[in-house]
C-alpha cells in the first residue's frame, strides 16, 4: 500500500503544505516481493555516481535485497517501473540510524520523488527507532535542502556514528567505494566532500511526522522499536 503525505511543520515552518501526487508513481516500504527490482537499483545508482563524478557507497545484490526482507528500505515505482530508491541502515546499537542510497531515476525527476522518497524513510525510521539519532552523509545540494527541511542540520564528521562499519562502505584508498574514500583516509575521517547532517530527536519532540504510512507498517516498525530489534 503507497503512503500518504500529511501537512506538517516537522523541522521547518516551510514544511506545511499537504502535497497530493496523482502522477502515478506509488512510494512504498519494500519488501522481499520487490527483489526483483535489486539489479536495477544497483545499476541505477553506479550510473548516477559516474554522472556526478562524486561518490556514492557501494553495496552488494544480497545487502539491498536484504533490506528489502527486513522492510528497511523504501521504494517508488511506476505501475511495475522502478522510479527511485533509498536504505535504512541503524549503528552503534540503534543509537544512529542512516536512510542511505537515496536514488532517482533521471526520466523520474520533477516528481519530488527525492523528497517524497526521504519523507517516507524518515517517517519509518522515527516509528522504528524512535530515540535514535538520524543522520547522513551527502554531497547533493538538493538532498541537503530536503534533509533541512526535515530538521537535520550540518554537523562535523566526528559528530555522526564513529562505527567502523558504517565508514567501511566508504571504501579505503585500497578498495574504494566511494571515488572521495582517500579524503576520508587522509584527514583520519575528520573532512570529505561530503557533508555531515544530523537529527537529533530530543530537539523535535511533539513534531507531527511527515507521512501516513499504511497500517500494517506502523504496527510492524512500532513492534520492533518495542522489541529493540537492529
Amino acid at each position: 500500500m503507497p503512503v500518504k503525505y500529511r501537512g506538517s511543520t516537522l523541522g521547518n515552518s516551510n514544511l506545511k503544505t499537504k502535497m497530493i501526487y496523482n502522477d502515478g508513481i506509488d512510494v512504498l516500504v519494500a519488501d522481499a516481493s520487490h527483489e526483483k527490482y535489486v539489479d536495477t537499483i544497483l545499476k541505477t545508482i553506479a550510473d548516477a555516481a559516474k554522472v556526478r563524478g562524486s561518490g556514492i557507497a557501494s553495496r552488494t545484490h544480497e545487502y539491498v535485497a536484504q533490506k528489502m526482507r527486513e522492510r528497511k528500505a523504501i521504494i517508488a515505482l511506476s505501475g511495475e517501473e522502478f522510479a527511485g530508491f533509498c536504505y535504512i541502515e541503524s549503528w552503534e546499537n540503534k543509537h544512529y540510524v542512516a536512510n542511505s542510497g537515496l536514488i532517482v531515476v533521471p526520466k523520474f525527476r520533477h516528481h519530488h520523488l527525492a523528497t517524497r522518497i526521504k519523507e517516507t524513510a524518515f517517517t519509518l525510521s522515527r516509528l522504528r527507532w524512535p530515540h535514535a539519532k538520524l543522520f547522513g552523509l551527502t554531497s547533493q545540494g538538493a538532498v541537503m535542502k530536503i534533509n533541512t527541511k526535515l530538521g537535520y542540520v550540518p554537523v562535523p564528521l566526528c559528530d555522526l556514528t564513529q562505527d567502523d562499519e558504517y565508514w567501511k562502505g566508504c571504501g579505503t584508498p585500497e578498495h574504494p567505494c566511494c571515488i572521495n574514500c582517500d579524503i576520508l583516509a587522509r584527514t583520519g575521517r575528520k573532512y570529505c566532500v561530503c557533508t555531515g547532517m544530523l537529527y537529533d530527536p530530543a530537539n523535535h519532540e511533539g513534531e507531527p511526522l511527515p507521512v501516513e504510512l499504511p497500517p500494517d507498517v506502523v504496527k510492524m516498525a512500532k513492534e520492533a522499536a518495542a522489541k529493540g530489534l537492529r
